[in-house]
């Protein structure tokens, strides 16, 4: 399905009834937004794993603007839009207090959504994201598990990606984001639609140089953070950032120190455990 924001169409999936059948009555249940990483991939990425949280939420999945099955003109491209879309998309279709969890990129939208409409969300949920990257940690880590090649792929990508690079790193590098081969990450990465130029526009530009930690402190709801101890792309030290850059008592930060990137992955069960208890 889409929704016309205006400057760009939405496309997003529902998994789950907004109301549930208890008997004589309906009873409401509250709306789980669900936002992938990249930039250049799709919701694809992160199902089925979160279509399981259908029993207690509606679950919506969305391709940020320019992602995936979405439009949106390149110069619209930025956190703040990718931010701004989420209240916009709530608002067009009627849905408040949401809980929304970002993985990745995903979390860097969650925070700039969060940070510029801190009352807006119920909850909110990082997991393997970063205010700020930390590229020299990353590289030693591609190093470490995949030898100088990796690391050699990894400094070219990061500096100026381009098709050709896309490929090569999502072959060599990317099966590096987690400790364990994960068969069914590798047949969602096949079937993902991948969006070269917006992920070079990002990965040029604003990624860079980007640092959310100043906007956190906006941010008063109940904040579940996620790491992956053996996750290079966002290491745990990202995570320990912006569990600093929070006011006091809104974080809760969980270090997985059998996950990598995208913890679920790795430790789905406890994964799961977690993110019930928060959700509640």
């Amino acid at each position: 399905m889409h929704i016309d924001l205006g400057s760009a169409r939405l496309f997003f999936d529902v998994v789950g009834a907004k109301f549930a059948v208890d008997g004589e009555r309906m009873v409401e249940r509250p709306t789980l937004i669900v936002m992938h990483g990249g930039p250049g991939f799709d919701h694809s990425t992160l199902r089925p794993y979160f279509d399981r949280f259908a029993d207690t939420h509606q679950v919506i999945y969305i391709d940020h603007r320019g992602n995936g099955r979405s439009t949106g003109d390149a110069d619209t491209w930025t956190l703040a839009q990718w931010g701004d879309d989420v209240k916009a998309f709530c608002d067009a279709l009627g849905i408040t207090a949401p809980v929304v969890y970002g993985n990745s990129f995903g979390g860097m939208v969650a925070m700039a959504y969060a940070s510029r409409h801190p009352e807006h969300p119920a909850k909110l949920i990082l997991s393997s994201t970063a205010a700020s990257l930390k590229l020299e940690v990353t590289y030693d880590m591609m190093q470490a598990r995949g030898g100088v090649r990796a690391r050699q792929i990894a400094e070219k990508f990061w500096t100026a990606p381009d098709d050709a690079l896309v490929t090569e790193y999502q072959e060599v590098c990317m099966p590096l984001y987690n400790p364990q081969p994960n068969p069914a990450d590798a047949v969602a990465r096949r079937r993902a639609i991948r969006r070269t130029a917006v992920m070079s526009h990002f990965i040029l530009g604003e990624m860079r140089s980007m640092d959310l930690s100043g906007g956190l402190s906006a941010i008063r709801v109940p904040t579940l953070i996620l790491a992956g101890a053996h996750d290079p792309i966002t290491p745990v030290a990202c995570s320990e950032e912006i569990a600093a850059a929070l006011p006091e008592g809104v974080a809760e930060l969980h270090v997985f120190e059998n996950a990598g990137h995208g913890v679920h992955r790795d430790e789905p069960d406890r994964a799961e455990a977690v993110l019930r208890r928060f959700m509640g």
